[in-house]
């Protein structure tokens, strides 16, 4: 069957999600909460295609199975704790641990089993699971903002479900074998260029949707562990986990090496919950279509500004900070002015500028060429390009809505 959603060339994984997030709300396919956009969509028919589950072989020789804790995977928590198997449910954005295991009460019936698979009921019979536990799960649900038939996913960007399996892969509770399930709405099956799918993007074995069960047949190898090389201490604070994870793999004499601690490396402290995470695990930078100018000069400060311009009129800041996350460029503020299609960011120096400026080069968000330079203010006096001055003033900066990435 041809997906309903197609793609232009040069499409990025931003592209995919925002047409998906589109089209879902547009139909109205979607359920409570909505919007669906920078979310797992809660899609209509997702009870009937968790459902689906019970009849995968894997499922019903599975002993314990994670399942993310996301809305549209609610039922699919139900099935597990209905087939009387072990549940795990990751912790919300990693803060408190990796997992938490759902211990329903004795002989509970399917009402308080249904309550155990809430988000609420998750928080109240749940205990968690440290990364010292001899635990081994067989199956592994997650979420989706869209998948191909060869088993390529893309989530919502903040790649939290490539951290978990990464860090179930170094904890020894998951291996090349383990079967990954996703649960989408058949629109959601799209075709997604191979080229967007980098070495440590998680891939899936098995997508099911309301009318049909999808067996990829996907090769492509999974995440085999954690990049501490992408990691730096910003992110290692915000996800305690990450720090116990790193001593016991230093002691099994790995090389945990952080970002920060590499030659030539500066630390980005504007990284907040969540943003970086996808980094961890690898990611890819993909671009089509832009003009980017350069200079070298810079504030007294030493911060660098860069001039965004063209950004498409319907494009919200929470949309834009995805990608610059996924294009390596978060910024230590970010001033945004949507209604004028403009925003500056700044980077700490001319060098992270400039690393920044070539890889937003080509750049097109949804069919429009994004205009990225070096803010007028920060020019050297050869370049006369048209770029708005940025704010110079912590006050101007103010009443210019500055935003940072949180």
């Amino acid at each position: 069957m041809e997906p309903v959603i197609t793609f232009y060339p040069g499409v990025t994984k931003w592209d995919i999600r925002k047409k998906v997030w589109d089209y879902i709300e547009d139909n109205n396919l979607a359920n409570f909460p909505r919007p669906v956009h920078n979310r797992i969509p809660n899609f209509k028919g997702a009870s009937q295609a968790a459902e689906k589950l019970t009849g995968l072989e894997e499922f019903r020789t599975s002993k314990t199975i994670k399942v993310n804790p996301d809305k549209p995977q609610q039922q699919a928590r139900f099935v597990t704790l209905d087939a009387r198997k072990t549940l795990l449910v990751p912790t919300p954005r990693l803060r408190t641990g990796l997992f938490n295991k759902i211990v329903p009460p004795e002989g509970a019936s399917k009402d308080i089993l249904k309550i155990c698979s809430t988000s609420q009921g998750v928080k109240e019979y749940s205990v968690p699971i440290g990364l010292d536990a001899k635990v081994q799960v067989d199956l592994v649900v997650v979420g989706s903002v869209a998948v191909s038939e060869k088993g390529w996913r893309i989530g919502k960007g903040e790649g939290f479900a490539d951290m978990e399996y990464a860090m179930m892969v170094s904890m020894g509770a998951v291996s090349q074998s383990t079967i990954v399930v996703t649960i989408v709405h058949d629109c959601q099956v799209v075709d997604i260029p191979e080229e967007l799918v980098d070495t440590h993007d998680l891939t899936v074995d098995y997508i099911l949707t309301p009318s049909k069960v999808i067996k990829t047949e996907c090769k492509h190898p999974k995440p085999k562990g954690i990049i501490w090389s992408k990691v730096d201490l910003n992110l290692l604070g915000k996800i305690p986990i990450l720090k116990k994870l790193r001593e016991m793999e230093k002691e099994a004499g790995k090389d945990v090496t952080l970002k920060t601690e590499l030659p030539g490396t500066i630390e980005n402290p504007s990284l907040t919950e969540g943003e970086g995470a996808q980094d961890v695990v690898g990611s890819s930078n993909n671009k089509t279509l832009c003009s980017v100018r350069k200079t070298e000069t810079t504030r007294p400060d030493g911060i660098t500004t860069v001039y965004i311009g063209n950004i498409p009129q319907n494009l919200r800041v929470r949309e834009f900070k995805t990608v610059l996350r996924e294009h390596d460029a978060v910024p230590l503020r970010l001033n945004w002015q949507g209604a004028k299609r403009q925003a500056f960011l700044d980077y700490k120096d001319p060098q992270t500028a400039e690393s920044v400026l070539a890889a937003l080069e080509g750049l097109s968000i949804t069919g429009s060429s994004i205009r990225a330079e070096l803010a007028k203010s920060q020019r050297s006096p050869r370049n006369h390009g048209a770029a708005p001055r940025r704010p110079k003033s912590a006050e101007a900066e103010s009443s210019a809505e500055v935003k940072s990435l949180s």
